[in-house]
């Protein structure tokens, strides 16, 4: 009898460690992956686009599955949703170790998403079933740090992984991860929603096919061309079936993404929190470790290690901010301060060029980290508890899907804006500037570039001529770069000034003052 009680008491603390450990790896598979990009396309002589979708095909699959996996856990059952999204994630990672062919990478990776999002998903709402009350916010306040710490240790971990085993070992590690997992499943109890009986399929058709354009029309307007028919149609459709997606929501009598959940100011304010960041940290972590390689000359696991700079504060000022809250620091300015913080460094990284010493970067990229630290945890309580018990799962969703979704298009965006202005530098410097013997096609350059490869566009090059041309595409990069960051900047400056008007005193009777993202051990 005391031996079952004994369980019963350590169980919820085991199922909230491997949930948060699955949650963990989810976006370290994404960081990770975009630092052994530039060893992947040597390896697998992949070029820019198919490279690429290594990142884009597993975020997108993430951000567009998450809604109908949310469907599925209610109504499926969510301990056996998140063993099945287990075992596609663990079978995409093993598949994913040992490919050699670039187009089943990608394919793969999309297979990892959508593993990813079930387990998101269905460990979400194992914690709302498995926690109630004040221990139900900790539990997903501290899920909330374990995907920031996930975003934080996937570049320096995949940096040392690649600098020992290869890149393999970077999908390797995952498949490790999710067997650990595995075994807490048995302490886990199945649930499911009664009420649930029936999938929003259109809905969901909407928003999956709606996100699945928009991505594609991101990433293919740098290479078809913004004004090309191929692109205007994409975004056009996009927008049209994302309009079909709100009228269905709106008509639904239990929509799975409850729109006017959106009209309560802290819930809209915890949502902008990682839409911003999806820009201001998100795509940084992705596309910073490309340009240290490929115009810093860096290798893949200085760049990784380099990238602790960024994302160490993430592990660290989550605990701080925690005492300055318990202390009655307001939500409010912590939110706001953490903007004004990440926007000041990525205008001070505007420093970055190709011949910057490393410890010029500290600085800056601590500051962009801290911003992000300031609401890991934070954000993701404040999420939950501006609603009302009962819209505990639906809130937790729609959070989770408003965050993978601006990751997935933050990323897209960004990666096509530096691509874009890039290639339109090196196309107005070319006439200049000696051409490799494979022609002056600005776009193929370009597109080497970006990926991490300069030196691979200079091919046929030699001497003074390959210095010069050398030194075009890593100016050329540099000013793509500088144009990011300051797209940054000012968007984390306008989402500082929104969130100070949204978190104006209004105090709800469950704050998130109340709760601390800290971890603790709490009986079901």
């Amino acid at each position: 009898m005391n031996a079952t009680s004994a369980n019963d008491r350590g169980r919820p603390t085991i199922v909230l460690i491997a949930v948060c450990l699955a949650v963990l790896t989810l976006p370290a598979s994404l960081t990770g992956a975009s630092v052994a990009l530039p060893r992947i396309g040597v390896d697998l002589h992949a070029g820019y686009a198919p490279l690429q979708w290594v990142v884009n095909s597993y975020n997108l699959a993430f951000a567009c599955s998450m809604l109908a996996c949310g469907s599925a856990a209610d109504i499926m059952g969510r301990k056996r949703l998140f063993v099945a999204g287990l075992a596609l994630f663990s079978l995409s990672s093993a598949v994913s170790v040992l490919t050699s062919d670039i187009i089943v990478l990608d394919v793969v990776r999309a297979l990892a998403g959508v593993g990813a999002a079930a387990v998101m998903t269905a460990g979400s709402a194992i914690l709302a079933t498995t926690f109630e009350g004040a221990a139900q916010a900790r539990a997903f306040a501290i899920l909330g740090s374990a995907a920031g710490a996930g975003l934080a240790l996937g570049p320096s971990t995949a940096g040392l992984l690649v600098d020992t085993f290869g890149w393999r070992g970077v999908f390797a590690s995952h498949l490790v991860v999710m067997v650990l997992v595995a075994a807490a499943v048995p302490m886990m109890r199945e649930s499911r929603d009664p009420a649930a009986v029936r999938f929003d399929w259109p809905g969901i058709a909407a928003f999956t096919l709606g996100l699945l354009l928009l991505m594609l029309g991101v990433v293919q307007g740098p290479q078809w061309g913004w004004s090309s028919a191929g692109t205007v149609l994409l975004l056009a459709a996009a927008t049209v079936l994302m309009t079909l997606f709100v009228v269905a929501e709106l008509r639904q009598a239990r929509p799975m993404f409850d729109l006017g959940l959106f009209g309560q100011p802290r819930f809209l304010a915890a949502s902008l929190v990682p839409l911003s960041l999806s820009f201001g940290f998100v795509c940084l972590v992705v596309l910073l470790p490309a340009y240290l390689t490929g115009a810093r000359g860096m290798s893949v696991g200085r760049a990784g290690y380099t990238m602790m700079l960024l994302t160490l504060p993430v592990l660290v000022v989550p605990l701080v901010v925690s005492n300055l809250v318990r202390r009655g620091v307001s939500t409010r300015l912590v939110l706001t301060l953490s903007m004004l913080v990440a926007a000041g460094g990525a205008a001070w990284l505007t420093i970055i060029d190709q011949d910057i010493a490393v410890v010029a970067l500290i600085g800056p990229l601590f500051l962009i980290g801290t911003g992000m630290g300031m609401t890991a945890g934070l954000v993701d309580g404040l999420a939950i508890t501006s609603v009302r018990p009962e819209q505990a799962g639906t809130a937790a969703g729609m959070f989770n899907t408003v965050r993978l979704a601006s990751e997935a298009v933050a990323i897209a965006a960004m990666g096509a804006l530096v691509l874009d202005v890039t290639r339109g530098r090196i196309s107005a410097g070319l006439p200049g500037t000696p051409i490799p013997p494979g022609g002056a096609d600005a776009a193929a350059i370009a597109n080497k570039a970006v990926s991490g490869n300069p030196a691979g566009a200079a091919d046929g090059l030699t001497g003074t001529s390959r210095t010069d041309f050398l030194d075009l595409l890593t100016h050329s990069y540099t000013h793509g770069f500088h144009v990011l960051l300051w797209v940054l900047v000012g968007i984390g400056a306008a989402t500082a000034v929104v969130l100070n008007l949204l978190l104006r005193p209004r105090e709800a009777t469950t704050t998130v003052e109340q709760v601390e993202p800290v971890t603790v051990a709490v009986d079901a």
